[in-house]
């Protein structure tokens, strides 16, 4: 970091510094850069000692130059601390500091234009023909040299002193100053990248593929559907591609489809003006407002009405959409980031969703792996999760016991990452203070889960024999059954595995009398 005269003469101890020398001794302090060039020349600014000689000589073309070369000069023989440095071109005395940052030299602090006054009466001579060499225009240069500043040569370590604790104080503040920029550049940093690509954690070939898809993607504005099961983290793929991007600056808006009804989900993304609807007692701007200039991420938008779709369609087609209760439609600008869990395709061949819309949102497709598909990555996983709930309770870091270890690897994880994360932090909080979290602590998983499509072919098969709505009813109260256990009794986990609403499953469990 360079050093800043500006800056430096700002601080209340070198100021206070500065003028006890000025008063004492009538010696001005100085800085110079790494070069030993005086920084305040450079600016036009010359504050000369308090003595005639020194003044006319730095007014003074030649004069200036050879002063200039003088302390040059000098401040290079510096190595640590203060050390009186000899005489200058005009015989008077040089003392300097270095100033150091973090081990490299920066810069010194100095004062010159003054005499010991023991040794004074030999400097006479050569200040004198000096003056009278360079044609300075000083009246009686014998009685001027009188003018010169003495310090005796007990008080020249008291001046050492001062100059010490002035560079000492300097250091601590530019310390300070670096710890502040370095925290603003962290925190700079920590926003800009919260959600870059190093934040979704994998190594596995899936995510490989995946990374070299989001680099291209990056860098434009194309819209986006992501593909992938409830909790292998689509939203934090949509959030990477929108802070890694050159919309990272405005806003990032994030909503669930199948949270609302139509009215409430209508309201939600459009707003609604005053009086439109009972309760409307204001007016509310929509998040596709809120989004303006940035990006909308959609999730679950599989589960929006036929009615929604054309809503959302217009908004993707024309960027306009009209409020709640509203005629004059509004013009946004927008990026779209959609997610499903569910294959869209299917459900435009199901008509249960508008091919049109598909097209709009299908520009460039990302499927996100699930977790039992990227194995390889649940070392790293666990490291991040253990590490998060380390910093979050301020607590040593735990691990897993090796056995413990191993039986992750052989559980299906249905509800992927999230569920990973879910286990890792109920593990840490039942292992209490124990370093190693031992295996008993296990959730009572399956020793190996059965795979979806035998699974789903033995139910099927149970079902044979029986009228078709038997059978249906009879899968359906076996996939709930089953799904209560995995999301242990997590109802609304459950009802977006399922792409039910929670009222529907809650039905669907008081119907067919599941126990949970």
């Amino acid at each position: 970091m360079p050093i800043d005269s500006t800056r430096l003469e700002e601080l209340q101890i070198v100021r206070r510094i500065r003028e006890t020398v000025r008063r004492w001794w009538g010696v001005e302090l100085s800085f110079t850069d790494a070069r030993g060039l005086v920084l305040d020349q450079g600016k036009g600014i010359i504050v000369p000692p308090q003595n005639r000689i020194c003044t006319a000589c730095l007014g003074d073309r030649e004069g200036l130059r050879r002063c200039n070369e003088s302390i040059e000069k000098a401040l290079q023989k510096l190595s640590a601390g203060t050390e009186l440095l000899g005489p200058c071109h005009m015989g008077l005395e040089i003392v300097g500091t270095p100033i150091s940052f973090a081990g490299v030299r920066q810069g010194s602090l100095f004062a010159c234009g003054f005499l010991v006054q023991e040794k004074a009466r030999h400097a006479r001579d050569r200040a004198v023909s000096t003056v009278k060499a360079l044609s300075l225009p000083v009246v009686q240069p014998e009685a001027a040299f009188e003018s010169v500043q003495r310090i005796e040569a007990r008080e020249v370590p008291r001046l050492a002193d001062l100059m010490d604790t002035t560079v000492e104080e300097i250091d601590a503040y530019h310390a300070a100053v670096a710890e502040r920029e370095k925290r603003i550049h962290d925190l700079q940093e920590e926003l800009e990248g919260r959600y870059r690509f190093a934040d979704i954690i994998g190594k596995s070939e899936p995510m490989r593929r995946l990374y070299g898809l989001l680099d291209k993607l990056v860098a434009s504005d194309v819209t986006v559907l992501i593909h992938g099961e409830n909790g292998t983290g689509k939203e934090l793929i949509a959030r990477a591609l929108h802070f890694s991007g050159p919309r990272k600056d405005k806003q990032f808006v994030a909503q669930n489809c199948s949270a609302l009804n139509d009215q409430l989900l209508e309201s939600e993304l459009f707003g609604h003006l005053k009086g439109s609807f009972t309760g409307a007692t204001r007016d509310k701007p929509g998040l596709f407002k809120v989004a303006d200039g940035g990006t909308f991420f959609l999730d679950e938008v599989a589960d929006m009405s036929a009615a929604m779709q054309v809503k959302l369609l217009r908004v993707l087609q024309e960027g306009t959409f009209v409020p709640v209760g509203g005629t004059k439609p509004e013009k946004v600008d927008v990026r779209i980031i959609a997610a499903s869990n569910k294959d869209l395709r299917e459900a435009v061949l199901r008509r249960e969703f508008r091919e049109d819309l598909f097209y709009r949102l299908h520009v460039v497709a990302l499927e996100v792996p699930a977790l039992r598909e990227r194995l390889a990555d649940l070392p790293l996983l666990v490291q991040h999760f253990l590490d998060g709930v380390a910093q979050r309770t301020a607590k040593p870091r735990k691990r897993l016991h090796r056995e413990l270890m191993a039986t992750f690897y052989e559980w299906h994880w249905p509800g992927n990452v999230r569920e990973l994360e879910n286990e890792i932090e109920r593990l840490c909080v039942l292992a209490g203070d124990t370093d190693v979290i031992p295996p008993e602590l296990r959730a009572p998983w399956p020793t190996k889960a059965p795979e979806n499509g035998a699974h789903l072919a033995a139910l099927v098969q149970r079902g044979l024999g029986s009228d078709l709505a038997t059978a249906v009813e009879a899968l359906e109260k076996e996939l709930i059954e089953t799904g209560l256990r995995e999301t242990r009794g997590n109802r609304s986990r459950l009802a977006k595995r399922l792409g039910v609403s929670r009222t529907t499953l809650i039905k669907k469990i008081r119907e067919y009398g599941i126990a949970e």
